[in-house]
């Protein structure tokens, strides 16, 4: 597979920034040269002593200083958060993550697997083990399980919070190592060192932010290490280490799909390049087929690498390179007009054949269509107009410039030095690292989430750049020319030595141009362009704390401000509230919220909610923006269908907080509008000049709905200063325009200290017949059932048919009981009389508006009288027999 070839003196020789690596035949002159070095001292003593005797022992010995330094320094800068605050999950996702883990741990991985979660998703539910990346908690649980098996006792807790700043140090390793294996063993440490402290990565994977991207980065760069170390020695062995590491890669995050769409591009540039070898077929078929397998392990991933389009161009290259092989093959054994008719009959054929599968699949519904996450990546609009929900994540919106030199610093400058570098000393290794600059910097572009996968690249080139610079203006000027990079083509050159001349950028400079070339670096120039390199890496440092300390070390749950004279205040409103809840509702308890504090609800609460931060479900999220958006007696009716007992909203007009409901309201507008067209429109909630407005001027429809109303209620009573009035929004810098607001179908159960979280009670429904509900609640305009100038007359004439009635029926009582031999006549008389009665009285003393049963008792009351009228006789019969003259 691997021929070895006699390495020059030259390479022999160990430096810090020199031994550039070659993939000409599977080998390192690296590697090469300290094994050669190693097999020259053998004669020489042993032991420690004998290793560091040799420049090769002190080389690893202080490449061994120098990572574990970096290692040191990236975990404790990672601190400031524990020390600041305390030992605390952050964020929204580490919550779901560490009450996952915690299951986990407490139930065992097979119970974890088959967790159904009634806290998520009222009334629907959760089956966690089939919708989640099971890396993340198993890690945390392995460790967790083997502290405790040591006697070493620790909460499972601490090992979430602490979990990413360790992985830091292994992806600082991981860092170091692919960048030697790209350029050279100083390049490496740097950027070892720039990784470690680099804003972009410590925004992921500071103390407390138990997310997946925190052992991803790590699993992303040692995956590709593992794939550039198969690609240049051509072994199964590495390419099975590839596959295992992308196996953990696929368990830990869903951006494993970077990975197999960045290799299989790699494999496709190469063969268009025609630098195909053995080594790379060797190293793509291993680690597809192996990989895939293992990919498909995992619940949450199942069939999608055979069934989505994510997945397709991995199968079209492992495809294609078959093809090419097998055309390598018969190039061999064929003429060329032979070797040409077939290729061109073959590649024809198998083109039509593939698209026409891939049409045919897809139409079929077998292979899924791009997500709407990845499809919003090459269309940038896409996810705003078809899947707003998408659109609202603040990670999701594009990368502003700003953001760039905030995470990067002064890599951003440097970084397109160490790509042309790249590039301009091109191999099979190169090529990729290229690619994977460019696909970084174009999706970091997209989305600020991905900023990300562009950070360790720019630490990789960027070291390319600073290690050539300092190779260049302090290395030796014996050395100061590093070996070229070789590649695969360089067994070709060594073959036909003859034809050297014929091959364009293979002519090697004269010894008097290289001299002429150095000329005129003096020593000042040297020492000035040392010291402006030196200064700017202390900027970096320096920018690279700060960073850290102010922007990516505090808990979102715990806020902190700073008096005039510097002292801090604590705002711990989020905790009260979640420990209010805990405290203070039934275990059993329905809350509803905007989907981003349901991780924390559910964790901190531990009561159960709507919706959550996984937003598998489109339209159940939209139902509760609808009833965020709607009045309040059409939000209470779905409040009612959905058997919602308290409702949590987050408002920041006290303290100026920027990330509260209000100001997310218009995405719930928009998503709600999405599955509800005919009730909800964001154009309702616009002023006609096309403002959103909180004051006067706002929208009725805003000044109406819920989430205004739950918002302010009470807070026009509220005067935060001298300089403003009641009800001044610190956020939205404005006077609310409804001050006077009543709610009747909920009820104000809790309150913050600074009124940043406020939760409501949800009312039961009043002992009352439903028919005078809904009565009621048709037109409330009507809310009398006459006007106060009918009031009196209607009074005196109540009472007035109330005396004649009673005076018709104590007459007609008497003639009964005095005449009738039968007393039923006398009991129709008695009771419709009574029922009259009882109707007026009841309407007139006790005002209830029963005016069906007043009319009904009147009609029957005449009814009765006239009927008595008719079938008495003129004249009543006496008791002894004789006639009433």
């Amino acid at each position: 597979m691997a021929e070895h070839h006699p390495v020059s003196d030259n390479k022999h020789k160990s430096s810090l920034n020199s031994g550039a690596s070659y993939s000409g035949n599977g080998r390192s002159s690296t590697a090469v040269g300290e094994r050669c070095s190693t097999a020259g001292s053998g004669g020489g003593g042993g032991g420690l002593s004998g290793g560091l005797s040799q420049p090769a022992g002190w080389q690893s010995l202080l490449s061994f200083t120098i990572l574990f330094l970096a290692w040191l320094a990236g975990f404790s800068s990672r601190l400031f958060a524990v020390i600041r605050f305390e030992s605390i999950i952050h964020e929204f996702d580490p919550w779901f993550n560490y009450r996952s883990t915690h299951h986990l741990t407490t139930n065992g991985f097979y119970e974890f697997l088959n967790w159904f979660d009634e806290r998520a998703w009222y009334p629907l539910g959760r089956i966690v083990g089939g919708t989640v990346y099971p890396g993340l908690m198993v890690t945390a649980g392995l460790i967790h399980y083997v502290l405790n098996l040591l006697h070493v006792t620790v909460h499972i807790r601490d090992v979430c919070v602490f979990l990413a700043p360790v992985f830091s140090g292994l992806t600082s390793i991981s860092t170091f190592l692919l960048t030697r294996e790209l350029w050279n063993q100083g390049a490496g440490l740097l950027a070892a060192c720039f990784i470690a402290i680099v804003p972009g990565y410590i925004s992921r994977s500071v103390a407390g932010s138990f997310d997946n991207e925190g052992i991803a980065i790590f699993a992303l760069q040692f995956t590709y290490y593992l794939w550039v170390k198969s690609v240049k020695t051509g072994s199964v062995f590495w390419a099975i280490g590839c596959c295992l590491s992308y196996f953990y890669m696929v368990s830990a995050w869903g951006g494993y799909v970077f990975i197999i769409n960045l290799i299989p591009l790699h494999v496709f540039v190469l063969l268009l390049m025609q630098r195909f070898s053995r080594r790379v077929y060797i190293a793509y078929s291993t680690f597809y087929i192996i990989g895939l397998v293992l990919s498909m392990q995992i619940p949450f991933v199942g069939f999608q690498p055979i069934r989505t389009s994510e997945h397709m161009a991995a199968a079209g290259v492992f495809v294609l390179l078959q093809v090419y092989a097998f055309l390598q093959y018969l190039k061999d054994r064929l003429t060329r007009q032979e070797f040409q008719t077939l290729f061109f009959l073959g590649v024809s054929v198998a083109a039509g054949v593939v698209f026409l599968s891939v049409i045919y699949l897809t139409y079929t519904g077998y292979i899924a269509p791009w997500s709407g996450r990845f499809y919003s990546l090459w269309d940038t609009g896409y996810a705003k107009i078809h899947i707003p929900i998408i659109a609202s994540v603040s990670e999701h919106q594009p990368t502003t410039w700003v953001s760039f030199f905030f995470d990067l610093h002064i890599l951003v400058c440097t970084f397109p030095a160490g790509l042309w570098f790249c590039i301009k000393n091109i191999n099979d290794e190169r090529v990729f690292v290229a690619l994977y600059a460019i696909s970084a910097v174009y999706f970091a572009g997209v989305m600020v989430r991905l900023m990300l996968t562009l950070t360790p690249v720019v630490c990789m080139l960027s070291a390319v750049a600073f290690s050539s610079v300092f190779e260049h203006y302090l290395g030796d000027d014996m050395k100061r020319q590093s070996p070229p990079a070789e590649d695969s083509s360089d067994e070709d050159d060594r073959k036909n030595a003859g034809n050297l001349y014929d091959k364009a950028g293979k002519v090697r400079k004269h010894v008097l141009e290289q001299e002429k070339a150095e000329e005129g670096l003096g020593p000042n120039i040297k020492s000035i362009v040392t010291m402006l390199m030196l200064m700017l890496l202390m900027m970096f440092a320096v920018h690279c704390t700060w960073v850290t300390s102010n922007a990516y070390s505090s808990p979102s749950v715990v806020l902190a401000s700073y008096n005039h004279d510097g002292s801090r205040n604590i705002l711990d409103d989020f905790r009260e509230a979640y420990y209010w809840l805990r405290q203070n509702t039934d275990e059993h308890a329905r809350v509803m919220s905007w989907w981003d504090y349901g991780y924390q609800i559910a964790g901190m609460a531990n009561r159960t909610t709507l919706v959550d931060n996984n937003t598998w479900n489109n339209s159940h999220i939209a139902l509760v923006g609808k009833a965020m958006s709607s009045n309040e007696s059409a939000a209470y009716e779905i409040m009612r269908s959905l058997d919602v007992d308290y409702v949590l909203i987050i408002f920041g007009g006290v303290i100026g907080y920027s990330g509260d409901d209000i100001n997310k309201f218009l995405w719930m507008v928009r998503i709600a509008e999405g599955e509800h067209p005919r009730d909800i429109r964001e154009s309702d909630y616009f002023t006609p000049q096309g403002e959103f407005r909180v004051d006067k001027a706002g929208s009725p429809t805003l000044l109406n709905c819920l989430m205004y109303k739950m918002s302010y209620y009470r807070f026009g009573e509220m005067q935060l200063d001298f300089r403003t009035p009641p009800g001044f929004d610190r956020t939205r810098n404005a006077e609310i325009g409804n001050k006077d607001i009543k709610l009747k179908h909920l009820e104000e159960a809790f309150t913050s200290e600074h009124w940043l979280v406020r939760i409501y009670k949800v009312k039961k429904l009043e002992n009352r017949d439903r028919l005078e509900h809904k009565l009621r609640g048709t037109d409330t305009t009507k809310q009398k059932y006459t006007s106060k100038k009918l009031h009196l007359p209607l009074r005196l004439l109540c009472g007035g048919l109330l005396f004649t009635c009673n005076a018709v029926m104590w007459t007609f009582f008497s003639k009964a009981l005095r005449h009738c031999s039968s007393s039923a006549r006398a009991t129709v008389t008695t009771t419709a009389s009574n029922f009259i009665s009882s109707a007026i009285l009841g309407r007139v003393i006790f005002g209830e508006a029963h005016a069906a049963l007043w009319w009904m008792g009147i009609s029957l009351t005449l009814c009765g009288l006239l009927v008595l009228h008719g079938s008495l006789p003129q004249t009543f019969p006496q008791e002894d027999g004789t006639k009433d003259k």
